[in-house]
């Protein structure tokens, strides 16, 4: 196992109702700035409980933080804060927004032009603004972790950055909340979380016994409960199981002592900058390619989990390619196309594109051992087409 710190400052309260303790979890006489994305917590009832729980609170609302949520967008956040004098940010949506609040809070007290943090990845440790979520959508996990991904309108890009500061100081997980999920954002919240697992998990043994176990069990719940959850969102013990295994799918604990990989993550966001395809799906349709172009590097994993996951017998060489197939049989249950060409016909260009920016941010090694070369992206891409 590998040496490692782990360090999570997140109240989470979870569980039906839970919203009602909003009003105790917000710092005394602050003034909030209300972020949210479309206008879906109008449709669902969410944001009049957030409101009549936060009574006696000065409220400034903040609208239109986009899937995939934009710079530019968030910069406008950023002067409302400066100019309304607010102290305390409350995400209220699923991922995209609260990712979006933390870029808010690291930017707001940044000594700098904002952008930088996302270009040139700079970790927030400190002088953050605080903020806390209440979340409507399970699956990136982004309420109990330090990390965010933004996109760059006019640059097209899509950065992820993060810092020990950007913690929520609480979030609210009431799996209720799902009962009004589109049936697409169930998927993708399935298929989002399950490879959050896989980056963490599908590299090469290190004797970390438990942190596998872990692993595979946050695994095996969203194949039992992910189909399950699309169809009856109304189910209790589907929802809760399901919003759990996205949280502890990247809270941190699962990454200590192991490697890690995010490669996959990190190809599929040039894929949603470039033709706007929701992650997970992007997620689905590199991380097959990947599995098999980096296969000699992952074997021994893959089989491991292979037989762990989907029970398969035979040598490691036969297991490991079979868990590549029944990863993507699973994917297919979860309402995933995984080609390129199934999203758009403009794709014949797509990996020399990546390489190249690729080489222009320095990106010459991804993966657990850096062994994702530039070559072997252009493979990984191609090979997803």
């Amino acid at each position: 196992m590998l040496n490692f710190e782990l360090y999570n400052p997140t109240n989470l309260v979870f569980g039906k109702g839970q919203i009602e303790k909003l009003s105790t979890l917000v710092p005394k006489n602050a003034k909030i700035l209300l972020a949210y994305g479309g206008g879906s917590i109008f449709k669902n009832g969410i944001y009049d409980q957030v409101i009549a729980n936060l009574k006696g609170f000065e409220i400034v609302e903040f609208g239109g933080i986009e899937p995939n949520p934009r710079f530019e967008t968030l910069m406008k956040a950023v002067d409302v804060i400066k100019a309304e004098k607010i102290d305390f940010i409350l995400a209220v949506g699923g991922g995209s927004v609260i990712d979006g609040v933390k870029f808010i809070s690291a930017a707001v007290n940044f000594d700098g032009n904002p952008i930088d943090i996302l270009q040139k990845r700079i970790l927030i440790k400190e002088n953050a603004m605080p903020f806390g979520t209440v979340l409507t959508l399970p699956a990136t996990g982004s309420e109990m972790n330090s990390g965010y991904v933004v996109t760059i309108e006019a640059t097209q890009e899509k950065l992820s950055s993060g810092g020990s500061a950007l913690f929520p100081q609480f979030s609210i997980c009431d799996p209720t909340v799902i009962a009004s999920l589109p049936k697409r954002q169930l998927e993708n919240g399935v298929v989002d979380a399950y490879t959050h697992v896989m980056e963490q998990y599908l590299t090469y043994p290190t004797d970390a016994f438990l942190q596998d176990r872990i692993a595979e069990g946050i695994l095996q719940t969203l194949i039992e409960v992910g189909p399950g959850v699309v169809k009856n969102p109304t189910d209790y013990t589907l929802a809760s199981n399901f919003m759990w295994s996205c949280t502890m799918a990247l809270n941190g604990l699962i990454q200590k002592g192991v490697p890690s990989d995010w490669a996959t993550h990190m190809i599929g966001h040039e894929l949603t900058a470039l033709y706007e395809i929701d992650h997970a799906r992007t997620l689905a349709i590199i991380g097959p390619s990947l599995y098999t172009v980096m296969f000699e590097t992952k074997k021994e994993k893959l089989a491991q989990y292979g037989r762990r996951i989907f029970n398969l017998t035979g040598s490691d060489e036969e297991v490991a390619k079979e868990a590549i197939n029944k990863t993507v049989e699973f994917f297919h249950t979860m309402g995933m196309d995984t080609k390129l060409s199934q999203y758009t016909e403009d794709y014949s260009k797509t990996a020399d594109f990546i390489v190249k920016r690729f080489d222009e941010r320095g990106w010459k090694g991804l993966g657990e051992k850096q062994l994702v070369t530039l070559d072997k992206v252009k493979s990984i891409v191609e090979l997803s087409y």
